[in-house]
């Protein structure tokens, strides 16, 4: 969802008995005063098992939504024994978002619910012993 010039938003847990897990993740658009817009979906586990499926992108590639800002977001699954690589192009960011599970990023453990920023590095290995499921947001 682009918010854009002047929309308001919320989220909220409609059941009243099951729980609800889900991130909300604010990404600043490139410029100001762009306009309200919104995009949805769904990328099943088999597009994101043993993988990075890109899936936010500023230009739409591979069925992503898109986005107005130089940023790509990656989902991935991985099982027990799984490991999965992305290379960093020299000036770039990253950040990991460990929805569930433990994942080791280049060697450090992450657990649910855990945040990694990466600076300074060229390969980010990802690699499991569980199931884990966790975001990677390739930043300018």
């Amino acid at each position: 969802m682009s918010a854009g010039r002047g929309v308001r938003h919320s989220e909220f847990n409609g059941s009243k008995t099951a729980g609800v897990h889900f991130l909300q993740i604010w990404i600043l658009p490139e410029k100001e005063g762009i306009d309200p817009g919104y995009e949805q979906t769904h990328f099943p586990e088999t597009e994101r098992h043993g993988k990075l499926r890109l899936i936010a992108a500023p230009d739409g590639d591979q069925g992503a939504v898109r986005l107005h800002q130089d940023a790509r977001i990656y989902a991935s699954v991985l099982k027990a024994g799984d490991s999965v690589q992305h290379t960093l192009v020299p000036g770039r960011h990253a950040y990991v978002q460990v929805a569930r599970g433990d994942v080791a990023l280049n060697g450090h453990d992450l657990h649910a619910g855990d945040g990694a920023r990466v600076s300074a590095e060229s390969l980010l290995n990802f690699r499991t012993t569980g199931t884990a499921e966790f975001l990677l947001f390739d930043l300018a």
